[in-house]
């Protein structure tokens, strides 16, 4: 079953109100994402994973994949695409505090994309459903460093810069390898599979009855 963005918007508030903290929802997002990821190399140890966190909660899953990914031995490089005081939700900067007391993960942030390694995994968690308007600064370069890698590339819920309800695309968009999305599967993101690459809706703990009045 697809649904929309609104409808997806309301379940996640619903589990909320019923004590199913978006917070959970990040944690088991971060982690089912990670799970597919594993699965498809079979081990991560000492590969170099460079995740592009967005001030979101999509940048947030990504957080959250960057600490799962240092506990199976994989050299994370985190590059957060703005300041860390400008993160706009509480469940991603409650990650990126953790990160930050874990010497295991290179935190960067800003808009200077300079790295001194090749990645073999690159994974997109710049932008996700809140999608509008004219993709800009920094994004635009970390989106274009993306497209221009050879290596494996992974988007967190969709491909930054494709609108997960319509399936239209912004001024630039991330081509992925695999995609993993979250609860259910949006209506726009299967038409592009183009850009998604393997496609993977996983379940995050959200109760069933978060979709009552809903679906």
């Amino acid at each position: 079953m697809e649904i929309t963005v609104d409808q997806m918007y309301q379940i996640e508030n619903n589990g909320h109100a019923m004590g199913f903290l978006k917070k959970f929802m990040m944690e088991n997002a971060g982690a089912a994402a990670v799970r597919r990821l594993v699965e498809k190399f079979g081990d991560v140890t000492s590969k170099n994973i460079l995740i592009f966190v967005g001030m979101g909660n999509n940048g947030g899953d990504g957080l959250v994949m960057a600490r799962h990914l240092s506990g199976y031995g994989s050299i994370v490089t985190v590059q957060l695409l703005g300041s860390p005081d400008k993160i706009k939700t509480e469940e991603s900067s409650w990650n990126w505090s953790i990160l930050k007391k874990m010497p295991s993960v290179k935190l960067l942030s800003g808009d200077n994309l300079h790295f001194d390694f090749i990645p073999d995994v690159i994974i997109d968690a710049i932008l996700g459903t809140g999608i509008s308007g004219e993709i800009r600064e920094p994004y635009v370069s970390a989106i274009n460093y993306i497209n221009n890698s050879s290596c494996f590339k992974f988007a967190v819920d969709v491909p930054s810069g494709l609108d997960p309800q319509t399936g239209e695309t912004a001024n630039i968009f991330v081509k992925s390898d695999m995609t993993v999305t979250f609860h259910k599967m949006k209506q726009g993101i299967p038409k592009r599979k183009d850009l998604t690459g393997e496609l993977y809706a996983e379940k995050i703990g959200i109760p069933p009855e978060a979709e009552e009045g809903v679906l």
